[in-house]
């Protein structure tokens, strides 16, 4: 009896975490490059099994969310006549260096923009402090620098020209970290760094891939099952409130 508890509960909670997933999904529908995710699902074990190098590992009853995947199948093109919006035809991605941090990560929204960056010219002044020179620089919208063709910043000398801006690409996207909205870290499985195939079009963007009728199909199941589960723990309690008054 205490086993259907659980799996009502663990079930109402994962149902929970589902309906996030969706939700963030359909909250992005109209963001550019982003990526849509999906929610895997396992069985939990149903009794103690001993680890390798734990006391045990995760064990119970019903299903629990594994991981979440995401899908990196294109989105739709958008021409917006903006000189420094880029988007990618094909496999690859943007990368963007944070100058603060030095971290490297990589997207597909291109909804680049030209800023003004202090850079390092490796020379310090009469009391020794560094001396830094002002250019113009393609940074993305948190001001993150866009990273060109010979992996270097891209300092832009003419605002409408095309810029040299890298496509760079990963052997798999299986398991690649999903950050910030539309960027993403790669993870050890992905494989090594390396020049992208896809073609850069200047003046258009990726919009989102998320499909919002699936979307919301999704949601309603994930309301269904949700109350399902709820219903479980509901007549798991009625049955042993129950049993309890048949035993006074």
């Amino acid at each position: 009896m205490d086993q259907s508890f659980f799996i009502g509960a663990i079930g109402a909670s994962q149902q929970m975490l589902r309906m996030s997933i969706q939700g963030n999904n359909i909250a992005n529908v109209n963001t550019y490059g982003f990526k849509a995710e999906k929610a895997r699902f396992t069985s939990l074990f149903y009794q103690d099994m001993a680890a390798i190098e734990q006391p045990q590992v995760p064990y119970g009853v019903g299903t629990r969310l594994l991981m979440t995947s995401t899908d990196s199948n294109p989105g739709g093109v958008a021409t917006t006549g903006r000189y420094q919006d880029y988007m990618i035809e094909g496999d690859g991605f943007f990368a963007v260096l944070d100058p603060t941090t030095n971290e490297i990560s990589f997207t597909r929204n291109g909804a680049f923009s030209v800023n003004d960056y202090l850079r390092p010219t490796g020379e310090t002044d009469e009391n020794g402090n560094p001396v830094q020179e002002r250019i113009w620089v393609l940074t993305d919208e948190q001001r993150r620098l866009v990273l060109g063709t010979d992996g270097n910043i891209i300092e832009v000398a003419d605002h409408t020209a095309p810029q040299p801006v890298g496509i760079f690409d990963y052997g798999n996207y299986d398991g690649i970290q999903h950050i910030g909205g539309t960027r993403f870290l790669p993870v050890d499985k992905n494989g090594e760094l390396m020049m992208g195939t896809g073609k850069l079009i200047q003046c258009a963007l990726e919009m989102s891939n998320v499909d919002l009728a699936d979307e919301i199909t999704k949601v309603i199941e994930a309301q269904r099952a949700y109350g399902m589960a709820l219903k479980i723990v509901q007549t798991s309690d009625e049955i042993e409130t129950t049993i309890n008054n048949l035993r006074t």
